[in-house]
């Protein structure tokens, strides 16, 4: 069978389980599913920031190479000890994406005979890089620590322990200061992805460990700045031998062209501007407060103290059919289906922003299919 046939079997497979994905524009919507959580994004005045902050620096417009070539620079350097200064780390290594920087931990650092406990729901990326390692690598299940100090006392080498802060999909948080009690008892390294919290709490946008003073208890810290901080890119923070050794032994750092001179002013200048208007973490409180207050309480939603919120509906049909049903009364609110999450567990991912006014939340709400 040629390439092509194969190509078209698969993907019309995919379209008869009613997965099949295409790409959509901007569609003009009010905007209930991007991650844009505190409206960096959209910021002009932060836009402003950042072009004058290239006008003074006069640097290329591409990186040219890889860090290890020509790509590395003394601004980003700088930038880096900026954002070991935020994270409360001794030293930083900026990543292209939160996907590569997870990817290059995991891939790198525990070894053939080690150990990689992994939350069932955590991201790909952190999955992704667990396969690409040598190590035995088990799943527990989602918070239960019970479940995870069961395998830790199974596992064997190094023992990491893979979890994010906020989970993308739930909304809910890692139960962060029991986890790091459990790790220290089997002696045990955290690797904390700190995506979806990165810029919506702690001071400066620090995350959930600087806020919950555990910095010191986590070895790997994986902060995503395409999110709340409203740019690109990610960084790994921890001390300077995790950094000096991702530099000589992660390939998805080692061999990728690094990020360009705009994205790292980006990353530099939001954080300036989130630090002068730090006060956009409160207002996205009072969103979420005001979401909750009125979504009617026989709506099957899963708890979460977080931007994110997620109404179970089961079934791909009819998750579909009831995303389609609020974008056609405006709202931009996207399904999730299977088998992205669990068969029976489908739904609605609704992301609440700073820039999403108290009319069209409660609109929004109101929206909602009711049992």
């Amino acid at each position: 069978m040629n390439l092509d046939n194969w190509l078209n079997i698969k993907l019309s497979e995919r379209k008869a389980q009613n997965l099949f994905r295409t790409l959509k524009s901007p569609s003009g919507l009010l905007d209930f599913c991007s991650n844009d959580y505190l409206g960096l994004a959209r910021s002009k005045e932060l836009t402003n920031l950042i072009n004058n902050k290239l006008e003074k620096l006069n640097l290329p417009n591409g990186a040219t190479g890889s860090r290890l070539l020509s790509g590395n620079s003394v601004y980003t350097e700088e930038v880096e000890q900026k954002l070991s200064s935020i994270f409360k780390s001794e030293s930083s290594l900026i990543f292209n994406s939160g996907y590569t920087a997870n990817l290059a931990v995991l891939s790198s650092i525990p070894q053939k005979g080690d150990t990689i406990l992994y939350d069932e729901l955590a991201h790909a990326c952190i999955k992704d890089g667990a396969r690409l390692s040598l190590s035995n690598r088990y799943s527990f299940k989602h918070n239960n620590l019970e479940d995870l100090e069961q395998k830790l006392k199974k596992a064997t080498g190094k023992k990491f322990i893979a979890v994010e802060s906020v989970y993308s999909m739930d909304g809910d948080l890692c139960p962060l200061v029991e986890l790091v009690k459990l790790a220290e008892k089997y002696d045990a390294s955290i690797i904390l992805d700190e995506a979806h919290s990165t810029g919506v709490c702690g001071v400066n946008g620090s995350g959930l460990a600087t806020s919950l003073g555990l910095t010191s208890k986590i070895a790997i810290r994986v902060y995503t700045f395409g999110k709340g901080i409203g740019c690109h890119g990610a960084c790994v923070a921890g001390d300077k031998n995790l950094i000096e050794y991702l530099i000589n032994f992660a390939r998805p750092f080692i061999y990728t062209t690094a990020l360009p001179p705009h994205s790292i002013a980006s990353i530099e200048c939001a954080f300036d501007y989130l630090n002068n208007n730090i006060t956009l973490q409160d207002l996205l409180k009072k969103k979420i407060s005001l979401f909750k207050t009125h979504l009617h309480p026989s709506i099957n939603s899963i708890e979460s103290k977080s931007s994110i919120q997620a109404i179970v509906i089961p079934g791909n049909e009819y998750a579909r059919s009831v995303a389609n049903n609020l974008q056609s009364k405006l709202f931009d609110v996207r399904p999730i289906l299977s088998p992205t999450v669990p068969q029976g567990s489908e739904r609605l991912r609704i992301c609440l922003h700073t820039y999403n006014t108290d009319d069209e939340i409660i609109s929004l709400t109101k929206a909602l299919p009711i049992k």
